[in-house]
């Protein structure tokens, strides 16, 4: 991986829905600092385990088994599996820090109380998809099954494909760091790459106010999901509904409106044959089983038997309907998630140009940047802002999607001619998983009119077949290189890799 003075290089891994970047920057004494932000794979790529294993074969000989400091962003899969799935390969790795954002500290009150709602909406959500899953074969589960595949989906962020926790493979790849794990914040000074006082980091996101955790639409369309409060609240009571209702449970369910000795189990109330008392009378007579009444359309002509849709009680319950605060819940959990990421900007000192790697932020993150400011050591102030007018280079927030690249107060403001932008995204594993348009249609078109040639997708049939993306490095570009890992002919092998000046 060569690179030059005062740049650095990016080696991209372009394996579809996940994110790996390899950089490596040239010290002083010539010798190279690693840094690898995020390594993972979404469970629905096919094969996934084995390319995420050959991608960190690929890192190790790279980097000769000495990386300088890993950065995880967010705990989501797709962003950090291989720690897990390839556990062994970085057992062989030494690795001397992890940094990840304030919001993963065990220590800190603000990210413990935002870790007991991500704990609890998961808890919650695992216990509605076993629920979801128990009844789907019922007819009258039926149109719960968006819901169903809708939470499953999320939860893919949250399990690997052995099942596996993103806990899990977060904190093995803290186990690693051998001189220990940083927490970052926006509030800190910037950090200088030792050895190399040519270029610094700039923490971006996550910030210190919880507002921004829950905006997750475009700018001018301000739309907020529900408050931490409220999301514990659905979280408790869905993870109490399905502890009450398991089978022999002796739970109490402190969220119940009535004392636990009131009422009557609706296991019993379902049962057909001689009621116990009234309240399971009364059940069977009006929600359970045909109606005892003449069918609605009277006919003289004679009929064997009776529509059971005439009759049918079913459509007066609402079974499976309180469920849907579910998919609401999933929501709130995968943008609190998103808009949590680290987000990192390194700036080359001497020419100013920055090089965004903005993670799977969304707009709350994004709206923070705003508030971040920097004073430096000659009395100069570094904002935010700045840092986006300044950039050269932007690693596209979660793989292009629709509200994870701001409009007004992100790209626009990136008004650099030099400016370039990778994408690590794959149209057709997000059709798979049924993501609609991802990569983002008008993103793209505004990145295009941005950048021109410079845009660079992950699955851009060029890189497929082994050639570089354009004919002729321009702009923050000095160097392309391309090439693959492992064996075997899937695309998602490729990689894509920049000399940045």
């Amino acid at each position: 991986m060569p690179n030059k003075h005062p740049g650095f290089t990016i080696r991209h891994y372009c394996q579809g829905i996940g994110d790996c970047h390899l950089l490596r920057f040239d010290k002083d004494n010539g010798e190279p600092f690693w840094m690898l932000i995020d390594c993972g794979i979404h469970t629905s790529i096919k094969g996934g385990s084995q390319i995420i294993d050959d991608i960190v074969a690929d890192i190790a000989t790279q980097t000769k088994g000495k990386i300088d400091v890993v950065v995880l962003t967010h705990e989501h899969t797709d962003h950090i599996s291989a720690f897990r799935e390839s556990s062994k390969r970085f057992a062989d790795i030494k690795v001397d820090e992890v940094w990840m954002a304030w919001t993963e500290s065990p220590t800190d009150p603000d990210a413990q109380e935002l870790d007991k709602f991500k704990q609890q909406a998961l808890n919650a959500l695992s216990g509605a998809s076993r629920q979801l899953h128990g009844v789907a074969h019922l007819e009258s589960a039926k149109a719960t099954a968006p819901l169903r595949e809708g939470i499953d989906e999320l939860l893919a962020f949250s399990f690997g494909a052995q099942g596996e926790t993103v806990r899990g493979m977060r904190d093995a790849a803290g186990r690693l760091a051998s001189k220990g794990i940083k927490y970052l914040e926006p509030g800190q000074a910037p950090i200088d790459i030792p050895g190399m006082p040519a270029v610094r980091a700039y923490v971006l996101a996550p910030s210190r106010k919880p507002e921004y955790f829950n905006i997750v639409d475009r700018v001018g369309e301000r739309y907020q999901m529900a408050s931490d409060e409220n999301g514990l609240r659905v979280a408790e009571t869905l993870s109490s509904a399905f502890s009450a209702a398991a089978t022999g449970s002796d739970f109490t369910d402190l969220t119940a409106p009535f004392d636990p000795s009131q009422g009557t189990p609706l296991a019993e109330v379902q049962q057909s044959g001689k009621a116990r008392n009234s309240v399971a009378a009364f059940a069977q007579a009006h929600y359970y089983g045909p109606s005892e009444r003449a069918p609605l359309i009277a006919s003289r002509k004679r009929v064997k038997t009776t529509d059971a849709n005439e009759t049918d009680q079913a459509w007066r319950r609402i079974d499976f309907d309180w469920m849907s605060a579910a998919g609401s819940l999933a929501m709130q959990l995968d943008n609190k998630t998103n808009n949590t990421s680290l987000v990192l900007a390194f700036e080359i000192v001497d020419t100013g140009r920055v090089f965004l790697f903005a993670a799977d932020a969304q707009i709350g993150n994004w709206l923070s940047w705003q508030d971040a400011n920097w004073t430096m050591a000659d009395e100069t102030t570094v904002t935010g802002t700045d840092l986006l007018n300044r950039t050269v280079y932007y690693k596209v927030g979660h793989h292009g999607s629709e509200n994870a690249t701001a409009k007004a107060k992100g790209l626009e403001l990136m008004t650099s001619q030099d400016l370039t932008a990778f994408i690590p995204t794959n149209e057709d594993d997000a059709k798979n998983v049924k993501w609609g348009e991802m990569p983002y249609h008008s993103l793209m078109a505004a990145l295009d009119a941005k950048c021109g040639p410079r845009v660079v997708r992950a699955d851009n049939p060029k890189l497929l077949a082994g050639q570089a993306p354009f004919d002729a490095p321009s702009g923050s570009i000095h160097a392309v290189r391309v090439g693959a890992v492992g064996n075997g002919g899937d695309q998602r092998r490729t990689w894509v890799e920049f000399d940045v000046v």
